[in-house]
């Protein structure tokens, strides 16, 4: 009940956005916004969305380095598999998803390649905000999503503060989770517990070096620039233009929205906010429509497909892999 609870919430929520952003749209205009579209210029942004793939492989292999060295061969497929598992499940369960299968491959405990994935996510977050922090000043957009701004802001610096904490002294992070499952749990849950949170400390040790938190948040920065460079490739398909600016503010947001709950894929919460960018920056609601469903499907399809391809190539039981992630 709970799990269709939250896939419900995420629909509606995705529904909203949708319904908001569409709200007035003249559809022969923007079907004619997609269909006239120049697709050639998906082929150099699809190009530099994976090499971003592949730096994302670089990074997860630096947080996976305390645990065990596993070889970026090894790794690729595994990263395309996870976003094909965020691209077609909920919640992001592709997380889980690329967590388990490192698990069966490597022998690394899920709790730990998890708690790498986490601090994946938080990094990603702050560069999303530092994008939005940095451009908002140069753009025409509203103040009405500074609270979401704000919101996210002190939720991923805690987040970041409660990491950098459990990775600089573990012993007392250990002591105070023995306490709070020693008072709050039965008995018979409380080995199981601190067993996957002992697991689950020893994959933050990448942030116990300065050194190693600037190289993270530095190929995050390097990932999410690639990224908005595909948003560039694509926009020269359309016939608008806006400052390079404009593209990153709209890639921090979105981004940041979907970090919500959300319809698979994202729908909804990628394409109402990214549209809602563009408008406010003089952008016509059909064309910034179109080229927004255009991008959406440029970013979902090709790492979507490779991903399955792996996954069927890995020929692993794939109903057995949803029961153990209880999807």
């Amino acid at each position: 009940m709970a799990k269709h609870g939250r896939t419900l919430l995420g629909i509606a929520i995705s529904v909203i956005f949708l319904a908001l952003a569409l709200n007035g749209l003249k559809l022969d205009e923007f079907w004619e916004g997609v269909s006239t579209a120049n697709y050639w210029w998906l082929i150099p942004g699809v190009g530099v969305y994976f090499i971003g793939v592949a730096i994302r492989t670089w990074r997860w292999y630096y947080l996976l380095r305390p645990l065990k060295e596993v070889s970026l061969r090894t790794l690729f497929p595994i990263v395309c598999i996870g976003y094909a598992g965020n691209n077609i499940y909920p919640a992001r369960a592709g997380e889980v998803l690329r967590a388990y299968i490192l698990k069966e491959q490597e022998g690394i405990s899920v709790s730990a390649n998890l708690a790498t994935v986490v601090i994946e996510r938080i990094f990603d977050g702050l560069v999303m905000l530092a994008f939005v922090m940095i451009t908002l000043p140069f753009t025409n957009f509203g103040s009405d999503y500074n609270a979401f701004v704000l919101i996210f802001s002190l939720l991923f610096f805690a987040a970041l503060a409660v990491f950098l904490t459990l990775a600089a002294r573990p012993l007392w992070a250990e002591r105070v989770i023995r306490w709070g499952v020693t008072r709050f749990l039965p008995t018979r849950l409380q080995e199981k517990v601190m067993e996957i949170a002992v697991r689950f400390l020893d994959g933050v040790k990448s942030l116990r070096s300065g050194k190693d938190v600037v190289m993270i948040f530095f190929t995050s920065v390097i990932i999410w620039l690639l990224e908005t460079l595909k948003y560039w490739f694509v926009m020269h398909a359309f016939p608008f233009e806006v400052p390079f600016t404009v593209l990153m503010l709209m890639n921090g947001v979105v981004n940041l929205f979907t970090s919500l709950p959300g319809a698979p894929g994202h729908i909804g919460t990628f394409d109402g906010p990214g549209i809602a960018v563009l408008v406010a920056s003089g952008v016509d609601q059909a064309i910034a429509t179109s080229y927004t469903l255009v991008l959406h499907v440029a970013l979902w399809l090709p790492i979507t497909a490779l991903g399955l391809y792996y996954l069927w190539r890995s020929r692993l039981n794939v109903r057995r892999v949803q029961e153990e992630m209880a999807v």
